[in-house]
């Protein structure tokens, strides 16, 4: 098995050097490295779960640090930290459930038994895990008690009898680190099929006739109009170029290859388009706490050509996209400004980056911002892979979710908001 800090290293040099593209390889591979992290972990004897979330806490700075601007970096770090807290208190409660069904074992015989079932140390567990046990995000999403869960544990209480307490703890310490990888599992399998979970919901948004505009390139929203196709929709799809890295150029090509009737626009005509257009749709980086979207350069200036014209701004966004935080202010985001060579050749503009000027600095500069900030008023609906939600459903899920946080972890989250604002110089006002 590879060594853990081999492993970790190597994912801090893809993050820093952006190797990584597009935030579902870096949420999959960031929940894939953090589950070695914690197989690997050694655990002692007692708070086995302080020893697990210190361990993801150390590795998980360093990986938002790395690259600040990749939220889904966070994200899951906080996941998978909420995950650990779960199964915690899970196996507690069973644990403290085992207990009051021996204690109450001794009186059986003074009850009468066709009255009073016994019931297993499982189901009990099960019983008190939906009001003892804080939400997880995916549970307020889905709007479905953790209680329809199958327990983890199948046995009862009266077969914990003759066990030591020593083997009792080492058997939890184990079955925790087990049930916190299986819920880790669910989390890399629920990222990995985000995609075809949305797009099973593009019948229900894009109707027959209509035409669909949306800028640059995503892989959700490709497999989003893709599936109305196969569900025998006949609709037409405006492609605006998305420049300067024109990724619009790659979806129209592939929309074409997948038997879509495509037209590519230059970002310039959007608002002289987005008239005859019924509905936008596009992907996002992240979805930030209220509402409001981190999205590819460009999306402002679709959005509000958008409202002008009253056509629904739909985005489509897997919830490892969603993220707790709040932007710092509705004009100011987190950027990465990217290299001035996709704008201009440096041998044509020669001349204009000359420094033996004599005034000590160019006279042209070069900004070239990798996202735009959409606020939560030019959106119309989130689709995410547990379903439709407006803007303000999404801010609300967001309170309850930071709510169920423990102290620490949201202390841990003041402390990736101040790397995030302090790493690079990376705030750019839009």
């Amino acid at each position: 098995m590879p060594d853990t800090q081999a492993l970790v290293n190597d994912f801090l040099n893809k993050l820093k050097k952006r190797k990584i593209e597009g935030s579902q390889a870096t949420a999959k591979q960031t929940a894939e490295l953090l589950r070695s992290v914690i197989s690997q972990t050694r655990v002692p004897y007692t708070n086995q779960a302080a020893a697990l979330i210190q361990s993801v806490k150390a590795v998980g700075e360093g990986l938002i640090a790395a690259n600040p601007v990749e939220l889904a970096v966070g994200n899951v770090v906080r996941r998978v930290l909420h995950i650990i807290r779960e199964e915690d208190l899970s196996l507690t409660t069973a644990a403290m459930a085992g207990l009051n069904l021996s204690a109450v074992s001794d009186d059986e015989d003074d009850v009468d038994g066709d009255n009073q079932p016994v019931l297993s140390a499982a189901a009990i567990a099960a019983a008190s895990r939906s009001t003892l046990r804080p939400p997880s995000l995916q549970t307020l999403l889905e709007d479905v008690p953790d209680s329809a869960a199958v327990p983890h544990t199948s046995s009862s209480g009266g077969d914990s009898e003759g066990k030591s307490k020593s083997a009792d703890k080492s058997s939890r310490s184990r079955k925790l680190k087990h049930d916190v990888i299986e819920a880790v599992n669910e989390l890399i399998q629920d990222i990995n099929t985000c995609h075809e979970q949305i797009a099973e919901q593009a019948v229900e948004h894009i109707h027959q006739n209509e035409v669909i505009l949306t800028l640059g390139s995503s892989r959700t929203v490709l497999e989003f109009l893709c599936a109305a196709k196969e569900k025998k929709r006949s609709f037409r799809v405006f492609v605006a170029e998305g420049a300067p890295r024109y990724q619009g150029h790659l979806l129209a090509k592939e929309l074409v290859t997948r038997g879509l009737q495509t037209t590519l626009i230059t970002d310039s005509a959007i608002f002289a388009m987005i008239s005859r257009v019924n509905m936008v749709i596009v992907g996002a980086h992240a979805v930030m706490a209220n509402g409001g979207v981190i999205a590819p350069v460009g999306l402002n200036m679709v959005a509000l050509a958008a409202q002008k014209h009253a056509v629904p701004f739909v985005v489509l966004a897997g919830s490892h996209k969603l993220c707790p935080l709040y932007p710092h202010h509705p004009e100011v985001l987190l950027n990465e400004l990217r290299s001035p060579s996709e704008l201009l050749d440096f041998g044509e503009f020669s001349d204009c980056l000359d420094f033996g000027s004599g005034i000590g600095a160019p006279l042209l500069h070069v900004v070239n911002p990798t996202f735009d900030y959409v606020p939560p008023k030019l959106v119309s609906l989130f689709i995410t892979d547990t379903g439709g939600h407006n803007p303000s459903y999404i801010a609300e899920i967001y309170q309850l979710f930071v709510m169920s946080l423990r102290g620490e972890d949201m202390k841990f989250k003041s402390e990736i908001m101040k790397t995030n604002c302090i790493a690079g110089g990376n705030l750019v006002k839009s």
